[in-house]
């Protein structure tokens, strides 16, 4: 096959761009408000939780830190089986059953009277939405290209700062409605928070059961000429992974690359629940003796710069290719934002000014994170592992501005005119550069010379 014949047409790659600007539009949207509504149902807890203690003198923050530590025992249970039915079975079952499992039992926490009804109803919702996030992520791996899911990532993550936007206000009005009958129910604000939030998730997952489709193969909202050019791209990618060797579980839980990027999550994930999440409005009417609406307020500051970071990161992640310190810088500015709130007591504009860096850092990592997690789980072509001060210490060459694999610049091995020299390394320290050398040096079949090393800072 000739290069002219391997390149698509252009009556191919027109239908693929349609493909992936159709798919963009018709899935995503409902992606966004069903990860809206699965964001709020967790979370809204934190500000029923001010106006429940008064019906529930049980409910202090020993007991509300154990109920939110058992929403997460239960979403720990079901979330690795969940993702492997989404990517074996039907993500568009699974979600839709996902989803009105989980409104079903966010809706019975206003009806709680016990801790111990309390701590289980949050652990069933755990339960009920394994799975979604990481089968949402999944599921898109099965329409987007990687050079297109950083921005489809994007689109789909910042439903959490959305969300952090929409329910606060929605939520504080409802909690400090007092008693109120309606459809021949009469019960407190903070019962019908959980009701108001609950039966929407289980209407969306009915239409998510409808309306979203599978794979491309399935799509009839695409031409044939559309579905075959986006399945062939996919196909390409997936062949080109099925060259590697994947990592069994017990090889990934003794890999140190991913055991790293584990705890990186794990300690994200702690500070942006155990804080903004799910304490800062008891922090805020503690600290300060807020009313519920400054509260609901402030809470909304956060929210406008993560939507703002997580877009940023997503476009200049894609658009340059470059995923690792898209990770790193977000997570470690969030880490000093958390430092400065745990001393900005007696300041509030001091504190919220802290909320808002750490709420901007623990969202703007994640289209990269996402999307460079996604090349982890596979190991170099000749079997070996890679080596976790790869992912640390080593720096990364850039790929080839025309290599338009969608791969991160990141890769493994070193590349000149667009082949990669594997190879152990000889790394020799310059001032502020390193200079790293194959072992065999090997011939480009370019230029008819060897590839010379390719120097990067640090």
């Amino acid at each position: 096959m000739t290069a002219a014949e391997a390149l698509p047409s252009e009556s191919t790659s027109a239908a693929l761009a349609s493909a992936k600007k159709k798919a963009f539009w018709r899935l995503l949207p409902l992606c966004f408000i069903c990860y809206v509504v699965a964001y709020v149902d967790r979370t809204n807890v934190s500000l029923a939780k001010l106006t429940m203690v008064k019906s529930l003198p049980w409910l202090d923050d020993r007991v509300f830190g154990i109920a939110g530590g058992a929403f997460f025992w239960g979403y720990f249970l079901l979330e690795i089986p969940g993702s492997i039915l989404v990517e074996r079975w039907s993500a568009r079952k699974w979600i839709s059953r996902i989803m009105i499992t989980w409104g079903i039992i966010a809706a019975s926490t206003a009806f709680v009277t016990t801790a111990t009804q309390f701590t289980a109803v949050r652990f069933l919702l755990g339960l009920g939405e394994a799975g979604f996030f990481p089968g949402i992520i999944i599921y898109l791996t099965h329409w987007f290209p990687k050079t297109e899911r950083g921005k489809a990532l994007s689109m789909f993550l910042i439903a959490t700062p959305a969300a952090q936007l929409i329910g606060p206000k929605i939520t504080g009005a409802i909690a400090t409605s007092g008693m109120t009958t309606f459809a021949g129910m009469t019960l407190m604000g903070w019962q019908w928070v959980f009701i108001a939030w609950g039966l929407p998730a289980t209407i969306l997952g009915v239409v998510v059961f409808f309306y979203l489709t599978d794979r491309p193969k399935q799509a009839k909202w695409l031409t044939p000429e559309e579905r075959d050019a986006l399945e062939d791209e996919l196909a390409r990618e997936r062949a080109s992974t099925a060259a590697k060797h994947r990592m069994t579980l017990a090889e990934a839980f003794r890999n140190p690359k991913v055991l790293l990027l584990v705890l990186a999550y794990f300690f994200v994930v702690a500070g942006n629940y155990g804080v903004i999440e799910f304490f800062l409005p008891s922090i805020l009417d503690s600290w300060y003796h807020l009313k519920m609406s400054s509260i609901t307020s402030y809470m909304m500051i956060g929210p406008v710069l993560a939507v703002a970071s997580q877009l940023f990161v997503g476009w200049n992640s894609d658009r340059t290719r470059e995923r690792r310190m898209h990770t790193v810088v977000p997570i470690f500015i969030g880490g000093l934002a958390f430092l400065g709130l745990a001393l900005s007591k007696g300041s509030l504009p001091l504190t919220i000014a802290c909320v808002a860096v750490a709420a901007a850092g623990t969202k703007a990592y994640q289209p990269a994170f996402w999307s460079f997690a996604q090349h982890v789980p596979h190991l170099d072509g000749r079997g070996g592992q890679h080596r976790v001060h790869q992912l640390v210490r080593q720096p990364r060459r850039r790929r080839p501005r025309d290599a338009d694999d969608g791969l991160p610049q990141e890769e493994h091995g070193l590349v000149r005119h667009g082949h990669r020299h594997h190879g152990r390394l000889d790394v020799r320290r310059r001032g502020d550069h390193i200079f790293p050398r194959p072992r065999q040096a090997q011939r480009s079949g370019l230029d008819g010379h060897n590839a010379a090393p390719l120097k990067t800072k640090i």
